[in-house]
């Protein structure tokens, strides 16, 4: 007897949490693919990040936040907007809770986000490759459940996989029957020149001290494509002169090696031959420059908006 076709399945899945939980770790590892970058430093997330996985009867789009957090300045508020807007209309959500950090306030206040949203929405504790004693992780659940009533517990670590068939098999029960809304080679909805700029951001978090982190901003001004090269033109963004000289370093070392490990996984990631320039300039108080702000998001990135500051350099 002949099994019945099963039917088509296709939704959206918004990732939350607070900074560090692991979210763009998690994304990465569902669809199978470098998407969003990585890093120890709180708000490496920006802006919603978006991959596809399609597999056999079934497309899952996934979208990557900023994490949930005070939000002072305006760059902080447009973050927290963007993690508001992810819970709209939406077939599933994930809000991540890292299973290495101590529960306290901070986790109550992430909460209240969820407040009044219907979506059916998993528990994900994430890092518990961290975790020695996993008798530690049912207490930790608990206390989430004691604040509000979660679709699924599920503990996962997306470093080594523990827990990701069971985390993709419960999110493809949840969603509905659909046709797919992306071709099948689709995987995200990042221009390239972004990628090129977040993976430039992330080297500079992973080579710099912690007071640089959050004040960097890179804007990629030319990209030009031939058959045997691409050469990108970017500009590093930072607020303050002595942010600028940790990023270039004594004699330029600092910015050449983030330049050359930048160039190298930029070409992993597009298969070919790269030339990278770099150049850092001081721009104050960017975080609170609305046009700068529209300038460097990555639905307008063109490089051309951005006109130069009286003394920027």
């Amino acid at each position: 007897m002949t099994e019945p076709t099963r039917a088509f399945r296709s939704g959206f899945v918004s990732i939350l949490g607070r900074p560090n939980a692991g979210k763009s770790t998690l994304l990465n590892a569902l669809v199978g693919s470098k998407l969003a970058i990585v890093s120890e430093k709180p708000q490496t997330t920006r802006t919603s990040i978006q991959g596809i996985l399609n597999s056999d009867g079934a497309q899952i789009a996934f979208l990557d936040t900023p994490g949930i957090h005070d939000s002072r300045s305006l760059f902080n508020q447009r973050m927290m907007e963007t993690v508001r807007a992810a819970l709209e209309q939406r077939d599933l959500l994930l809000y991540l809770a890292d299973a290495t950090a101590t529960f306290g306030d901070d986790d109550r206040i992430a909460l209240e986000v969820l407040e009044g949203v219907a979506t059916p929405t998993f528990l994900v504790e994430t890092k518990i490759d961290k975790v020695r004693d996993k008798r530690l992780l049912l207490p930790r659940i608990e206390q989430y459940r004691g604040l509000r009533e979660f679709a699924e517990y599920i503990p996962v670590s997306a470093v080594t996989g523990e827990g990701m068939d069971t985390l993709r098999q419960a999110i493809l029960e949840r969603m509905p029957e659909g046709p797919p809304y992306f071709p099948a080679d689709y995987v995200t909805d990042q221009p390239a020149r972004f990628l090129a700029a977040e993976l430039i951001r992330e080297r500079i978090l992973r080579e710099t001290r912690q007071e640089v982190p959050h004040s960097v901003a890179v804007v990629v001004d030319q990209w030009v494509e031939t058959p045997q090269l691409l050469r990108i033109s970017a500009t590093i963004y930072v607020e303050r002169p002595g942010q600028k000289a940790i990023i270039i370093g004594a004699k330029g070392a600092a910015l050449k090696k983030i330049g050359t490990l930048a160039r190298e996984e930029i070409e992993q990631m597009f298969a070919r031959k790269v030339f990278l320039e770099l150049f850092v300039k001081v721009r104050k108080d960017w975080r609170e420059s609305a046009e700068f702000l529209k300038a460097i998001d990555w639905r307008a990135m063109s490089g051309a908006e951005l006109e130069p500051e009286p003394d920027s350099d």
